[in-house]
């Protein structure tokens, strides 16, 4: 049962937020992370210390996965407002272990680690309950209204994105106040979500019984193809996203960040068109219309050279990805309606652990470029710090590492050609 509108408004905005804080977060783990693989990893091996930040990285995607996958199936015994309290402690408590690992000497890799696995439980926690919560208060413009609310994810990573620019790029700020601040909309979220009460989902107002939702899935074939096309799409959005400030920092003249944070812009103000999209094109049409420049981009960024082929790169990576993520949770939710929260919750989970995995191959692809691209492990570590030769090294490994995942969304453009052929036939 839908709520009314006036009730409908602070749960969305609510929403809103903790998805905003989980999506600066990343933001500022990435632009963050070539700072933390200096200080903290460089230090330990910095010969691998590039599969090893991939490592760090994907462990807040690890935390995403596990938590979205446990509390999904669960939403409506918790509650929705518990577990949007428990992600406000989880976006506290994570970067506060992140600062200290600065101090743990020998323990650091291990710490950091746990630290991203907790703030990646923030993340999973969100997307377990708001998803399921904006497609029960609004049953009827799923699609549209799922990507509004994720309009807010690129409107995070922007301003994460700025503020990394910002402390590192302007004021000359250590990476631990960047760090830090993210700790303050966590208090925000817990004080404004606790002064509210969250709906049921969907299902459960159906009276859909807690086994019934549970066996769902399994007893419907075809929402497992769409579990393995989560994690491809997630490997199209996220993972780059995650990686960028890594390499084309060294290779277009500016910082990496600032493309994630242009990208962002356009996908801000361009899922805000998916409803009248869905409309003219179906999903799946407008799914396998967002491959061929997902595709295309990332291999454009992998030439990219100076911050004008940056950009325009990152424009058509922007038009490809920016409708994946939410478009994929309305068709699920739209196919599978009796699965509830824990039908969201397992694709969110599919997309969560593609880019754990994900990530540390970019890092061993990167790293075995820079390696092969310098002569060897003896060659590159006599590299100077800053060096041409340093450079030319890195952009090498850059270009390898983005040219690789650019064929993700090439397989997917004959998935979703594929899943809209066997839909079409099936209405005929």
């Amino acid at each position: 049962m839908a709520a009314g509108t006036e009730h409908r408004r602070p749960i969305f905005w609510i929403c809103v937020l903790a998805l905003f804080i989980a999506a600066m977060a990343n933001s500022v783990r990435a632009g963050a992370a070539g700072a933390l693989k200096t200080a903290l990893l460089d230090p330990i091996d910095a010969q691998h210390s590039g599969e090893m930040i991939g490592m760090v990285l994907g462990n807040s995607f690890l935390g995403f996965a596990l938590s979205l996958l446990v509390i999904s199936p669960l939403l409506d015994r918790i509650g929705a407002r518990r577990v949007i309290l428990f992600a406000a402690a989880c976006f506290i408590l994570g970067p506060a272990l992140v600062l200290a690992s600065a101090k743990a000497s020998g323990s650091v890799y291990l710490l950091l680690n746990l630290a991203m696995v907790i703030w990646g439980f923030g993340w999973g926690a969100t997307e377990a309950s708001i998803n399921p919560v904006i497609a029960t208060l609004y049953p009827d413009e799923k699609t549209g209204k799922l990507n509004a609310l994720h309009a807010w994810w690129p409107a995070g990573l922007i301003v994460g994105g700025l503020l990394s620019v910002l402390f590192f790029q302007s004021l000359d700020l250590p990476w631990e106040a960047l760090v830090g601040l993210c700790i303050v909309p966590g208090v925000a979220l817990a004080i404004w979500a606790f002064r509210h009460d969250f709906p049921q989902t969907e299902s459960t107002a159906q009276g859909v019984p807690f086994d019934e939702m549970l066996a769902e899935p399994f007893k419907r074939p075809g929402f497992w193809v769409f579990f393995g096309i989560m994690f491809l799409t997630a490997s199209s959005e996220l993972a780059p996203g995650a990686w960028v400030d890594v390499t084309l920092s060294n290779t277009v003249g500016m910082p990496g960040i600032l493309v994630l944070v242009y990208v962002s812009a356009i996908m801000f103000v361009m899922r805000h068109f998916a409803g009248a999209l869905e409309h003219r094109f179906s999903d799946m049409g407008l799914l396998l219309m967002c491959t061929a420049p997902a595709a295309a981009g990332l291999y454009l960024l992998s030439l990219a050279n100076s911050p004008v082929t940056a950009l325009l790169a990152a424009t058509v990576w922007a038009f490809g990805v920016c409708f994946m993520w939410p478009t994929m949770l309305a068709a699920v939710s739209r196919r599978y309606p009796r699965s509830g929260p824990w039908g969201i919750g397992l694709i969110g989970f599919a997309g969560a652990l593609a880019i754990y995995f994900v990530l540390p191959e970019l890092g061993k692809v990167y790293d075995q470029a820079k390696l092969a691209k310098a002569g060897g492990e003896e060659a590159f570590a006599a590299l100077r710090p800053g060096s041409a030769e340093l450079q030319q090294v890195l952009a090498y490994a850059g270009e390898q590492s983005f040219q690789t995942i650019a064929l993700i969304p090439v397989a997917l453009f004959f998935i979703f050609g594929a899943v809209r052929l066997v839909e079409r036939s099936r209405k005929d």
